[in-house]
This record gives C-alpha cells, sequence and structure tokens, in this order.
C-alpha cells in the first residue's frame, strides 16, 4: 500500500509540470484576440452573459469555411472589429459544428450576422455586405455609449431640493424603483437605474424643470475594455483573494485553466491565419499595371500564375470566392491528381500557388471597365486600377426560377448554394430543383445533413453525369419527382422581440416608455409543385430549397465593348485557337 508521502511525490511531477505549461502560456496569452471563435455553446452564452454585464455590443458572424461570401466577409468583419476595438465584442460562429447555436437563431443562409446588446438579439442580415455591417455596428455602438448612463438616488435627491423641495424622500425612491424595473432583472441585476430607462427619465425631467439631473456612467471604461483572459491572468499571477492561487491550484484546477489559455491562444493564431489569407492585398502604384484578371476561380488563377512565373506581377480583381468550384462541397474527383479533397480547399492551394509567384490580390467585384483610352481602367467599388492589359475569366452566377416567394425569401430558406447554407437545416426537409451535375452535388452534399431531401427534375432522366446520378438515384436518403415544377414557395413570417415593458404601468408623467427593437424575416415552410404531364398540382412542406439550374455568364459589364457568341447567348467570342477578343489587350479565359 502507497503511503501519503508516496503519493504526493508521485503527484508532485504532474503538478510541476502543469504549472510550468501553464507559466509558458501566460507568457504566450496576454490579452483577448480581436475576433473570437466560439466553440462551445456554452462559451457563447457565457460571452452574452459577460456583455450584458459591460454594456458593449456583440457581433456574431455565423459562417462557414465552404461559403464564398463567407469568406469574403472574413477579412472585412476582421477590419471592422480593429477599427472598432473595445467599443464593440466580435465573434464567430461556425454553423459546420456549432449546430445547436444555428438552430437555436434560425440560421438559414450564410453568412449571417446577428447583433447583441444587453444579452439579447437586436438586428440581424444576411449576405456579404460590408456597408450593412458597418452601419449596424456603428448604430448599436452609438446606442451602447448613450445608455452607459446611471441615475443615482443621491443626484436625484440633489435634484428635487434644488428644483422640488416638497417631493419626498419615499416619492423619490419610488421614482428610482420604477425606473429600474423598466430594465430587465438579467441586466440589472443591480436594481439602479440605469441605461435608456434613465435617459429617459432624465429628459422628461428636463422637459418639466427645464434642467436634467446629472447622470453618472453605469459601466467604467476599464470594465468595458478589460479582456477575459487578462483579469484572470492578472488575478491568478497576483495571488487575488477572488481567484486560487495557481501555486495552490489542484490538478484539476491547473488542467482547466491551461485548456482555457489554449483556446485564447487558438484564437489567436486564427486571427493571424486572417491576416495571413490577405498579406498579399493590392496597393496601388505609381505605374499602371500590366495584366489585371479579372475573376477569382480556377481560369482566372491559373492565367495568374503563369503571368507571375513571366515576372508580370498581375492583380487578380475579384471578392475571394472562387468561383462555382469554391461551392462545390463534394470532393473533387474529376481533375488529376485531386484526391479526398474539396473545392474550397483547391480554391485556396491555387490562391496560395499564385501569391508565392507575386500576384496580388484585390478583394472587390468590377463594376465596369474604360477602355476609351490607354492604360485601360478597372473600377470596383473602392477603387480604380490602370492597366495594359485585362483577362476576363469572371465565370458564371447561378439562374433562378423566376417564381413567387422566390425572391422574398432569398436568406430565409432560398438559396444556390448548398455548401453555404446547408449546414444551417441539419435535420430538416430540403428541396433540390435541377437535374444536372450542379443539383446532383448539390443533393449529395445535403443529404450528409438533413433529414431528406427531394430532387424536382421537369425530365423524367438527369442530365447529369451518369455517375453523379447513380449515386443520387441510390442515396437512401434522396426521394425524386420526375416530370415536374415548382410553382411556388411558400413560407411564413417570424418575429424575434425583445422583453417588453410592464403592460400595467402607470401613465404618469414620470413613468418611461421603451420602444423596444425587433426583427422580422421570413421562412421557408413548403413549396407548390405542378406534374408537367398531368398537370396535376401539390403541395410539400420543406424548411429550404436549393435551386440548382444552371448558370449565365457574368460579362454584362462588358455589353458593347467586345464581341459576343451569337450562338451563346453571354459568351465571349474569341479568336479562333486564342485567348483574345475583338478588343485589342483584352482577353477572355474559363468556361
Amino acid at each position: 500500500m502507497m503511503s501519503y508521502r508516496n503519493k504526493a511525490s508521485a503527484r508532485a511531477p504532474n503538478l510541476s509540470f502543469l504549472h510550468f505549461l501553464l507559466l509558458i502560456i501566460i507568457v504566450l496569452v496576454e490579452s483577448r484576440p480581436i475576433v473570437r471563435h466560439i466553440r462551445s455553446t456554452q462559451e457563447f452564452d457565457r460571452v452574452l452573459e459577460k456583455h450584458a454585464s459591460t454594456g458593449l455590443p456583440v457581433i456574431v458572424d455565423f459562417y462557414s469555411d465552404g461559403c464564398g461570401p463567407c469568406r469574403q466577409m472574413a477579412p472585412i468583419f476582421r477590419k471592422v472589429a480593429k477599427e472598432t476595438e473595445n467599443k464593440a465584442v466580435f465573434i464567430k460562429v461556425d454553423t459546420n459544428q456549432m449546430h445547436e447555436l444555428s438552430s437555436r437563431y434560425q440560421v438559414r443562409s450564410l453568412p449571417t450576422f446577428k447583433m447583441f446588446y444587453m444579452g439579447k438579439e437586436v438586428n440581424q442580415f444576411s449576405g456579404a455586405s460590408e456597408q450593412q455591417l458597418r452601419q449596424i455596428t456603428d448604430a448599436l455602438i452609438d446606442r451602447s455609449k448613450r445608455e452607459n448612463v446611471k441615475l443615482t438616488i443621491e443626484s436625484l435627491t440633489s435634484y428635487y431640493q434644488k428644483h422640488d423641495s416638497s417631493k419626498s424622500s419615499e416619492g423619490i425612491q419610488e421614482l428610482i424603483s420604477k425606473c429600474a424595473d423598466m430594465t430587465p432583472l438579467k441586466q440589472n441585476k443591480l436594481k439602479e437605474c440605469v441605461g435608456a430607462a434613465a435617459s429617459q427619465l432624465a429628459r422628461k425631467l428636463k422637459k418639466k424643470y427645464a434642467e436634467a439631473p446629472s447622470l453618472d456612467k453605469r459601466f467604467t471604461e476599464e470594465e468595458q475594455t478589460t479582456p477575459p483572459q487578462s483579469e484572470s491572468s492578472s488575478k491568478s499571477s497576483s495571488g487575488s483573494k477572488d481567484a486560487p492561487n495557481l501555486q495552490l491550484a489542484t490538478k484539476e484546477e491547473l488542467e482547466e485553466e491551461i485548456a482555457r489559455r489554449l483556446e485564447a491562444e487558438m484564437d489567436e493564431r486564427e486571427d493571424e491565419d486572417d491576416d495571413d489569407d490577405f498579406e498579399n492585398s493590392y496597393v496601388p502604384g505609381e505605374w499602371p499595371e500590366r495584366v489585371t484578371i479579372i475573376g477569382g476561380g480556377p481560369a482566372g488563377i491559373s492565367a495568374a500564375i503563369y503571368a507571375a512565373r513571366a515576372g508580370l506581377e498581375p492583380v487578380i480583381v475579384a471578392p475571394p470566392m472562387g468561383g462555382q468550384l469554391q461551392g462545390k462541397g463534394v470532393e473533387v474527383e474529376n481533375y488529376p491528381g485531386m484526391s479526398n479533397v474539396t473545392g474550397p480547399a483547391v480554391v485556396a492551394m491555387m490562391r496560395q500557388q499564385a501569391a508565392s509567384f507575386g500576384a496580388k490580390f484585390e478583394t472587390e467585384t468590377v463594376l465596369s471597365i474604360d477602355v476609351t483610352k490607354r492604360p485601360f481602367r478597372v473600377i470596383t467599388n473602392s477603387s480604380v486600377i490602370e492597366t495594359h492589359s485585362i483577362i476576363v475569366a469572371t465565370g458564371a452566377e447561378s439562374n433562378w426560377l423566376g417564381v413567387k416567394g422566390e425572391y422574398e425569401m432569398r436568406g430565409g430558406g432560398v438559396s444556390s448554394c448548398a455548401t453555404c447554407d446547408g449546414a444551417a437545416f441539419r435535420d430538416m426537409d430540403i428541396l433540390v430543383v435541377g437535374g444536372g451535375d450542379t443539383a446532383m452535388e448539390d443533393a449529395l452534399v445535403l443529404a450528409r445533413t438533413s433529414k431528406s431531401v427531394t430532387i424536382i427534375h421537369r425530365r423524367d432522366t438527369f442530365r447529369a453525369s451518369k455517375i453523379l446520378a447513380q449515386r443520387v438515384i441510390e442515396h437512401p436518403k434522396i426521394n425524386i419527382k420526375w416530370n415536374t415544377v415548382l410553382s411556388e414557395i411558400l413560407g411564413k413570417l417570424i418575429e424575434t422581440s425583445s422583453e417588453t415593458t410592464d403592460a400595467n404601468s402607470q401613465n404618469d408623467e414620470e413613468e418611461i416608455d421603451l420602444d423596444e427593437p425587433s426583427t422580422t424575416s421570413k421562412i421557408v415552410t413548403g413549396a407548390m409543385l405542378q406534374n408537367v404531364v398531368t398537370g396535376e398540382t401539390s403541395s410539400v412542406s420543406c424548411a429550404a430549397v436549393f435551386v440548382a439550374i444552371g448558370h449565365t455568364p457574368t460579362t454584362k459589364f462588358l455589353e458593347g465593348l467586345v464581341e459576343f457568341d451569337p450562338e451563346k447567348p453571354g459568351y465571349i467570342k474569341t479568336v479562333p485557337e486564342t485567348t483574345r477578343t475583338s478588343l485589342e489587350g483584352v482577353f477572355a479565359a474559363g468556361d
């Protein structure tokens, strides 16, 4: 039988090692990362709870690594987070891992941005819109600043002594209590007159007495800006009474602390990875560019690799979506040398290869090009690039059905990217419309996570390649409705509103009436179908409709500038056996 001393000796090396490891991590982890990556629902809830007691807004990015628009918004999200550091908290939630959070907040399109204030959701939007992100974030920060106020009983007592000495102390206390009751207890555990309620009470008193009472800050700057890791580190290292002394901590306590700090270090590394992805960004130079490539898919990046290896230092102008390949969630099987790899991974490797040879990236959408004089001018959302030559490799964009309900519910269950949005409909019934390779791939991707997938196809055979079609037909979770078209997408409105004030409050001159924000959106609940042979109509319940009926070339910005193929609308006509177009200096590549 081992003695107590022997047991202690056996434990000592383990504890010594844990102490040593923890000291190393303390050195590595000094502060909260600019953008925090959430790894559990408990962590997410802790963040909301913490910042309900700091008054800082929490901006959440629900994303997926395989989503093109998500990749487009990632550097923008981080950039806004840097610009508003210590004014708002920015976190990311991977919907492929955090299914429970995606379901809880009804995320039906990616990326989706949700804004929380005082622990409650107050706004949201879906899509790759930097302007929306900035506008909503700025408005929420302004609100946070306005409502970071507190009216104390001492201040109100002093105020009434000056303006209405007949006001009793009981009346003042009642007014403070009424004001405190206007803020939910979760956000106001000390039962104080704070936030919007305090501001509105101050305004009412100013209107009545021509002067407002003095308001204090509810949260100090230190309370709002001190990151959780720093707090814990300082407490632990100083041996504070509020935290366990790490020198005396048990093995379990040390392991828990190490896990938390390693998590913070991983966040920091992911932030650095975000920076690395875009370290080859385009910076305007003194002279025009020699080659500018419009398009960031395989054709565009292939052209960039060749141009860069020739010393031409090309600029690739495109959102970092990677075209159709970026949305290919199944494995790439039809290209030599590619095995067990998905579309997004291929695009990422292509970008790294092009960057290694000196290619630069301008992550913007091209609006137009000016070819009236040399050098040409490529106009984007935020820049103008002068260039001696242009390679057009813009690929194609998804076609839509044009049926009732389709446009209204994009982002609410209507999508053209299964890889982007499929994870949001885990264990739900899904429809896919189409009969080509894209529809087959989408159905196979969705079948991994969905309860069931039903393909709606207007013919009695698929146009897809035989191997993909066979996989779909044999898949146990995929059903097929032949000779059928989708005529309408059905949906319903859902509303999320924050807690309201007490409806029984008395309407006296000093009552505070708060306007609580609410958000409304429309989500898919089903679809109307029609059999093209019999004309019979029917309805089907579903949570989402994925449209995969082909693509249209993204070449509209070139209309009137180059010659198009009369037999293939939207496709640029090139000189036979070359990539030259009808306009000297402009070339075309890709499908």
